[in-house]
């Protein structure tokens, strides 16, 4: 495991040689993910995740009009991604990966602050995620925007790890406590 997140993690480096140190200093630009962007989403999925998506996922996702997947560059290197559905008047987000050489820099936290911005001007009752009790790095994030762990999914991982699942309500809405 740990001699292919090493090969895939170098063969970053020699796909992409422009995102040296000086470029990752550059200002962020978020935008929708496009056909051409699939290299550098698929390197870094594969560099962030144990059973990282396909490209066939990631081509479902561009072609439903329920997903919108948000991409964090940093001058010419991809610095992370966020994947989410809107349906209705609620946001499940589906996949999030910053870089590995981007981690602790803000990536995550401004792809979610931009989703959740975008959806809450529409009107937004609330936002779900599952993620690994292990992950506590995003755990921390997700808590910093206020969501709370409102259930556990059993060995939802494909390896046998659970999942919580959060959820945040915007401020302000009330909700009656069902019994």
């Amino acid at each position: 495991m740990a001699d292919d997140f090493l090969r895939v993690f170098l063969l970053s480096l020699l796909q992409f040689p422009e995102c040296s140190a000086l470029s990752m200093i550059s200002e962020n630009i978020i935008r929708p993910m496009i056909e051409a962007d699939m290299d550098q989403v698929l390197t870094v999925e594969q560099l962030c995740h144990r059973n990282p998506w396909s490209k066939a996922m990631f081509i479902n996702e561009l072609a439903n009009p329920l997903s919108h997947i948000d991409l964090l560059w940093r001058g010419p290197c991809l610095a992370g991604f966020l994947c989410s559905w809107r349906v209705c008047q609620e946001l499940s987000i589906l996949n999030v990966a910053t870089a590995p050489n981007q981690r602790r820099s803000g990536v995550a936290r401004a792809l979610l602050e931009q989703s959740l911005n975008r959806n809450m001007r529409t009107g937004l009752d609330c936002a779900l995620l599952e993620v690994r009790p292990s992950n506590f790095a995003a755990i921390a994030l997700y808590w910093s925007f206020g969501f709370r762990e409102i259930d556990r999914r059993l060995r939802y991982y494909s390896d046998g790890e659970d999942a919580l699942v959060m959820q945040l309500i915007p401020a302000g809405l009330i909700h009656p406590v069902k019994h």
